[in-house]
């Protein structure tokens, strides 16, 4: 079971730039639906992938689906070749993305995105107009199902975003 505290908790403590994205943020706008694991785009300068990757490395992240056994190591190095990552860790499942469909990169949906007050820390979250439009441009069934929701609650006035 994924402790969504705890990962938002690690991530802004150690000064990870990232924005909530995914079910997670839907469910930070009021959406009822459940989800498994927490998304987020982190910024790829050096510095902030440095950082994501000290604060993990305590927490065994593993690729999510892998066989076992397969050699991985998450450093700051892997991070800079690759760009998204599924992960398991002790504290659940965390999906690392550079850049998503219909968003972009961090510096794309920064100016998309508000501050919440979450399990005590400061989050960067998507906001709700621009997590509707990533939902329909993912495409897959469970975003478009979950589109819906989101619009009723862009209609009752439930956007923070400016």
């Amino acid at each position: 079971m994924t402790d969504f505290k705890a990962l938002l908790q690690l991530l802004a403590q150690n000064a990870v730039e990232f924005i909530l994205v995914g079910g997670a943020a839907a469910t930070a706008h009021g959406s009822a639906r459940l989800t498994r694991d927490v998304d987020v785009v982190y910024r790829r300068t050096s510095e902030n992938i440095a950082r994501l990757a000290v604060c993990l490395s305590s927490h065994n992240p593993q690729l999510r689906g892998a066989p076992l056994g397969l050699p991985f190591r998450l450093d700051a190095a892997t991070i800079a070749r690759g760009l998204n990552f599924t992960l398991t860790t002790d504290l659940g499942a965390l999906d690392l993305f550079g850049e998503i469909t219909g968003g972009g990169a961090y510096d794309d949906l920064l100016p998309h995105s508000i501050t919440l007050s979450l399990f005590g820390v400061s989050v960067r979250c998507l906001g709700l107009k621009r997590l509707i439009e990533v939902k329909r441009a993912a495409g897959r069934p469970r975003d478009l199902e979950a589109v819906a929701e989101l619009e009723a609650l862009l209609e009752e006035g439930q956007d923070r975003s400016t």
